[in-house]
């Protein structure tokens, strides 16, 4: 009879509240029926708040002439009547209130908080403005995983990344170093409304792969830079590369012969080894690890030798083609070029006398004179020979006369 009668309090108690609350409605409506203002605006906006954070509704109103406002839930429960707070959860709390604004917020929102909240203002005829809470769910940590460990060059490699218990669901990115791959995604519902994302990415390795980070990038409204990556290990073949240590310029018979072979894999070479293209390697060649030496070298010994290396992916070579000289080849060589050089000396000094010969020439021919002597002179005038001499005997005292020039 007791908890009856509490019962009954309780149910009297709320009975009375609701009509408390119906006589102030009916007064306020009875109110803007006789005093209508058309210019109120009731304003609301959307909100997205993770879970287990605080939302925040406002509802707001534009010249508000006193009219009453009040926040319903979902289920049209009402949260706040103006400053008062009928639902029994204390979540709920008042952060403002004003003739022109309700703000309320929600404190640890769960996914059943949301929904549709109403804005509720009290004119004739009433004014409603939504506001829709979404709750955002992060994923947890994504999953990456490769479908093989290690990989051999050539061959096509899968990676798949999975993005679980998210709300909405999350879209998955692929980078391979600095380089954005496209992968290929499924999207599942679970039970709890919640979404799993599932990518998929395929391609074929190559060598330069080996050691690259491939990485899966989560992009969701609750969370930034969300990420797990893999790195890859990629198996090849070796690099063969053939270093002649010396002789460093052409090989002469006499000379000996050093040869390196440089090979480099994933995983290392096992086995190097050295051959003779089309013959056999000198019996007298001395082989160590990846060193080839020969002694003495003369043109029997000329052809192709090979490196070949090899690992559990496969083998690769390198050739070196050997050439031997004459001995006497670069001496020979050398007086041919020493004549040459000689040659050509010679020929620039005829060239220059014949310049100067010819330049001499020209001056003497524009600076040639008259040359008298003392017969000369006195033949001008003789008419024979014995006058010619007694006119130039006479003409010894005349100095002006006698005029010499040499050249």
């Amino acid at each position: 009879m007791k908890q009856v009668s509490n019962m009954a309090n309780t149910s009297n108690g709320s009975l009375a509240t609701l009509l408390i609350l119906f006589t102030i409605s009916a007064a306020i409506h009875k109110g803007a029926a006789q005093f209508p203002v058309q210019s109120q605006n009731l304003i609301a906006d959307n909100i997205s708040v993770v879970e287990g954070e605080t939302a925040t509704i406002s509802c707001r109103v534009k010249n508000n002439d006193d009219s009453v406002i009040q926040l319903l839930n979902p289920n049209r429960q009402t949260i706040y009547f103006k400053d008062v707070r009928p639902l029994k959860d204390a979540r709920f709390q008042l952060v403002n209130f004003s003739d022109n604004e309700l703000r309320v917020s929600l404190s640890n929102v769960s996914l059943s908080d949301e929904g549709r909240y109403v804005c509720q203002l009290y004119t004739d005829p009433p004014q409603e403005a939504y506001a829709d809470i979404t709750v955002l769910i992060p994923p947890g940590n994504p999953i990456i995983e490769s479908r093989e460990d290690i990989v051999s060059e050539g061959n096509e490699t899968e990676i798949t990344c999975t993005s679980m218990g998210s709300k909405p669901a999350a879209t998955i990115r692929w980078m391979k170093g600095d380089k954005e791959l496209q992968g290929k995604s499924k999207v599942e519902t679970t039970y709890d409304r919640m979404f799993t994302v599932t990518s998929w990415l395929r391609f074929t390795v190559t060598r330069a792969d080996d050691g690259v980070p491939v990485v899966c990038i989560v992009d969701h409204p609750a969370v930034k830079d969300f990420q797990a990556q893999k790195y890859l290990e990629v198996q090849y073949k070796p690099e063969v590369k053939i270093v002649v240590e010396f002789p460093s310029g052409p090989i002469r018979e006499g000379e000996n012969l050093e040869l390196t072979c440089q090979a480099k894999g994933k995983p290392e070479p096992q086995q190097v080894n050295w051959v003779r293209v089309e013959d056999d390697v000198p019996s007298h060649a001395v082989i160590t690890g990846s060193d080839l030496f020969i002694e003495n070298l003369n043109k029997s010994y000329n052809g192709t030798y090979r490196c070949v290396a090899s690992n559990s992916v496969g083998e690769a070579y390198d050739d070196y083609i050997l050439f031997v000289r004459d001995s006497q080849a670069g001496t020979e060589a050398q007086r041919s070029l020493d004549h040459a050089v000689i040659g050509g000396v010679v020929a620039v000094v005829v060239f220059a006398m014949l310049c100067l010969l010819i330049v001499l020439g020209r001056y003497f021919a524009r600076h040639k004179g008259t040359y008298f002597t003392h017969e000369a002179k006195g033949a001008d005038d003789a008419a024979d020979a014995d006058t010619a001499i007694i006119n130039a005997e006479g003409g010894h005292n005349n100095s002006d006369e006698k005029k010499e020039y040499y050249i």
